[in-house]
């Protein structure tokens, strides 16, 4: 079974969400639309326009025909700057004993 065109850009738009690090907050401040918006566009309860496909998709600098493609289209278009940058442990660095020290 495969999904429907509108299940698809929801699906890319939420992992670009992910692999670009941002919210739906963020996204929306960047289409110019409010939070809510989004929300209901990825919920389905209203659906993305083409207008808004090619603004999400100039958002993260890939071509509207990757984004309608599908999630692991989109993604795999997700320019490398546009990436984020997964969370790296912090390197303690502890204070080299000193012998007889205090």
């Amino acid at each position: 079974m495969s999904m429907s065109l509108e299940e698809r850009v929801r699906s890319a738009v939420a992992a670009l969400l992910h692999a670009a690090g941002e919210s739906q907050t963020d996204l929306a401040a960047a289409l110019g639309v409010s939070q809510a918006q989004v929300s209901r566009r990825q919920s389905g309860t209203a659906a993305w326009s083409l207008t808004d496909c090619e603004a999400v998709a100039a958002h993260y600098g890939i071509d509207v025909l990757e984004l309608l493609a599908g999630p692991t289209r989109a993604t795999e278009a997700l320019p490398a700057a546009r990436r984020r940058v997964p969370g790296r442990q912090a390197t303690i660095q502890r204070p080299a004993v000193v012998e007889g020290g205090v």
